[in-house]
Parts: structure tokens; C-alpha cells; sequence
């Protein structure tokens, strides 16, 4: 897709609806700085991630007498850490990291006491990169993750020359300039240094004009970060980078999808619906009969959670979630639960039905039968499962998957988790870093073997 300029936030929340800036990330991309960015407390929290890392990186793993506690309580800290830096993005900077982009600034000290453990768990809590100096090539060894993670960020176009770009490409498939001066000579400069076609360079800017923006934009391998943007200024851009719109009245076409890429309808966005999408957070369209933006009393129908721009620059995709409020309309004015092409089939039609049987299921249901006795649909998962996994020729798999699908369904709907949670889960654990062995375990089986020997 197509290059949006992206948030840098130094000194604002990443998410302030107070102050008109809900959703700015929803342009796919942030960075943020944990030592300015946010309040004391939460920087105090950031400060415990990294102890905890510290704590980790100090756990001797070579005496032999102790190899093996020594893992385990390396490992022990290692999630505990994940589990930290996992609520610290989620919860208290509100970054939805499963969908949004978000790098992290690290500073030298802190990946460096910590062994690398600092960026390792940044990466497997959701981040998509971490952020280094440029010219702390010691840091940037000691990351000691793929280059594809790592940001080298130069603090001034005087500190990027050719030698100090080089000597970071050799850690970062990314290098960040900071501009004071908005010169497009520099930039121009600054990327004729980065040859290698998939490397990139991202231009830090302070408010500057939306068509500085473009133009920066518009050259192979850059993207622009903005420091502290308004919901206006970053609105603005955006438009700025789009091609010029071939309808007379200048709108945008906007695809409306869920987190799972359904459809839910066809809008259409002007830069203003996108500044008030940006501020608000909420689903915002431009109507195309009289050119204003969707009623404040449906805000809160649709969260927005990003918006991209095609290939072409010139169309929308808004991913959204509906709610599920009685009264919640789409753009279309249909109910929230439904998309604009009529009632949904597959996966998204079995877990509507099976929200609506823990509702009010008719009588001699077996789908209410299976959330009265969670014994009985913890047995069928697992008979299921084993069918699935000796299951041979096309067909049959194809009908045991589905058996297992149903049942997993079920469960999911009993405790409240829907497709899209589990659509989320697994792009955050895209991001990871650290891998599992994966083998299985010796108790699962067991417990499994016990429970189909019942019957």
C-alpha cells in the first residue's frame, strides 16, 4: 500500500481523545519516546520493564552445577517482562499493536545493561521496531535482532554522513533523519546513500507544510514522521500524499472493513471526515449529497482502528468495529451487525448464530446443550481434534476441520472472545522475535488420552 506520514510522538500521548488527538495512529504507524511521552507513572512503568530485563540479562546460564534453574528462571523473566511491556503498550499507552505499527525508542544505556533482552521483549510485546542512535553502533550490535527490526535514528541531517549511514546499515534496514530545515536537498542527499532496494529512510519533521510532506513522500524508499501532529496537521498531510480525486466533488472512495478484512460497506471521506475520523477515533464519512460528515450521533457506531491507502493513491480502506448496540447503524443505515451486502455466510454466519443461542436458543438445542455442560464441549473439542489430526483424504479433513471450528466457536463464544480477538492475537504474534521450541507436552497428551478413553 501506499506511504501515509506517520505520528512521532516526543512529548504528546500517543492516545488523547481530551485534546482532539483519539486516533492519530490509525495511519498505520507511530513511534513514541517512553521517557517524554507520557505522565511520570507510566514512565516509572517503563523503567520496571527494563529492571526486569536487566534482572533477566544478569541470570548466569553457564556454571554447570545450575544450567538448568538458571533457564528456567531466565525464561521466568523473560515472560514476566513480555507480560509487562505487553500491558504497558496496551493498556496504559492504549496502541492497539496487533494492527498499528509502533516503534519504540530504546536508549543505548538501556539495551546495552540489559544484554539486548530490552529489545527482544519491546518486539515479542507487539512492537514492530525498536528505534536506536545512529551512532551508537554498540547498541545497535547489542540488539542482536534481525536488521529488519531496527531503526537507525540520526538526531540531524550534520550527524548523518555517508560514513556513520553506512556504518548503521550494517544493524538497520531503516535509517530515521531528523530535519530542521525541511531542506528537500538534504533529503534528496540522504537517499542517495541508501541503495539497497528494500532498505528505507524515514524523515522526522516538525510541522512542517502539508506539501513538503508529499514531496518527500512521493520519492521511492521515504516516509515522513511528524512530530507531535494535530489530528489537522496529519489529516491534512494524508490528503496531501493521495492523488488528486477524479470525482467533481473531490471525495475519496473508502472501503469500510472489519479487523478480519469483511466488507461492511462503501463510503466516501473528505479531508475534513478524515481529520474528525483522527480526532474522534470513531468511523467518520463524508456524505455525498450534501458533503457533510457523518452525525455526531453516530461517532460511536464504528471504532476505527486504521486507515490505509491503496496502491493507487487514490482510494481508502477504514478497518473498523462495529458496535453492537441495538440502535448502532453502518454507513449504509443498516444494523451494526450486518454488512451492506446483506446477511454474512461462513465462519462470521456460524458466530452470529452461536451469539444468538447463548441468547435464546430454542428448544432441544445442541449448541445450548454444549454451553450449559462445558464437560460435554471440553470432551468434543478434544474428540474433534483427535479426528482432525488422524484425518487422510481431502474431504474428510475438510469436515473435521469444520467439526473443530464449530466446537472452538462455541467455546469462544461462551467466554466472551470473538473471531477478531483471536485475528488480533495472531498478527501480535507476528511481531515476535523469540521462538518456541514448540514440542509437545507430555501432560496435554495425557489429558487428552484420558478423556477419549472414556468413551
Amino acid at each position: 500500500m501506499s506511504n501515509l506520514p506517520f505520528p512521532i510522538f516526543v512529548q504528546n500521548k500517543p492516545v488523547d481523545p481530551d485534546n482532539k488527538r483519539a486516533a492519530l495512529a490509525a495511519v498505520g504507524q507511530c513511534r513514541f519516546y517512553p521517557s517524554t511521552c507520557s505522565n511520570p507513572s507510566d514512565y516509572a512503568e517503563f523503567q520496571d520493564i527494563c529492571a526486569k530485563n536487566k534482572e533477566q540479562a544478569l541470570v548466569d546460564t553457564d556454571t554447570p552445577e545450575t544450567k538448568d534453574e538458571s533457564k528456567k528462571l531466565k525464561k521466568k523473566y523473560m515472560k514476566q517482562g513480555v507480560a509487562m511491556a505487553s500491558k504497558y503498550l496496551r493498556q496504559t499507552l492504549q496502541l492497539d499493536v496487533s494492527i498499528i505499527s509502533v516503534q519504540v525508542v530504546l536508549e543505548g544505556k538501556h539495551i546495552l545493561e540489559t544484554d539486548g533482552c530490552l529489545v527482544a521483549c519491546m518486539l515479542d510485546a507487539g512492537c514492530a521496531a525498536i528505534v536506536v542512535d545512529g551512532l551508537n553502533l554498540a547498541a545497535l550490535d547489542a540488539a542482536k535482532v534481525p536488521r529488519e527490526r531496527i531503526v537507525a535514528h540520526f538526531s540531524s541531517s550534520e550527524a548523518a554522513t555517508s560514513d556513520a549511514i553506512q556504518a548503521a546499515l550494517s544493524f538497520a534496514s531503516c535509517i530515521s533523519v531528523e530535519l530542521s530545515n525541511n531542506s528537500l536537498e538534504t533529503v534528496d542527499s540522504t537517499l542517495s546513500l541508501v541503495t539497497e532496494q528494500s532498505d528505507t529512510v524515514d524523515f522526522q519533521l516538525t510541522a512542517p507544510s502539508s506539501d513538503i510532506v508529499a514531496q518527500i513522500i512521493s520519492q521511492s524508499k521515504a516516509s515522513v514522521g511528524l512530530v507531535d501532529p494535530s489530528a489537522d496537521l496529519l489529516g491534512s498531510s494524508c490528503i496531501a500524499c493521495m492523488k488528486q480525486s477524479d470525482r467533481q466533488d473531490g471525495l475519496y472512495a473508502t472501503v469500510v472493513c472489519t479487523r478480519a478484512s469483511e466488507a461492511l460497506g462503501l463510503e466516501y471521506s473528505s479531508k475534513d471526515s478524515i481529520i474528525i475520523a483522527l480526532e474522534s477515533g470513531a468511523g467518520i464519512y463524508c456524505s455525498r449529497s450534501d458533503g457533510t460528515t457523518t452525525s455526531s450521533e453516530n461517532k460511536a457506531a464504528q471504532t476505527l482502528h486504521r486507515l490505509d491507502l491503496d496502491f493507487h493513491g487514490d482510494a481508502l480502506r477504514f478497518t473498523v468495529t462495529q458496535s453492537s448496540g441495538d440502535d448502532a447503524k453502518n454507513g449504509n443505515g443498516k444494523p451494526s451487525t450486518v454488512t451492506a451486502w446483506g446477511t454474512p455466510t461462513g465462519i462470521r454466519h456460524l458466530e452470529d448464530t452461536l451469539k444468538d443461542r447463548l441468547q435464546s436458543a430454542p428448544e432441544g438445542s445442541y449448541t445450548k446443550r454444549l454451553f450449559d455442560d462445558p464437560d460435554l464441549l471440553r470432551d468434543k473439542l478434544v474428540e474433534e481434534a483427535q479426528e482432525l489430526a488422524e484425518a487422510e483424504d481431502f474431504d474428510e479433513v475438510a469436515g473435521e476441520l469444520a467439526d473443530v471450528m464449530y466446537f472452538a466457536l462455541a467455546r469462544a463464544t461462551k467466554a466472551g472472545v470473538k473471531m477478531e480477538d483471536a485475528v488480533a492475537e495472531l498478527d501480535r504474534r507476528t511481531r515476535k522475535v523469540t521462538r518456541r521450541k514448540g514440542d509437545s507436552k507430555a501432560f496435554r497428551i495425557a489429558a487428552g488420552n484420558a478423556i477419549l478413553g472414556k468413551k
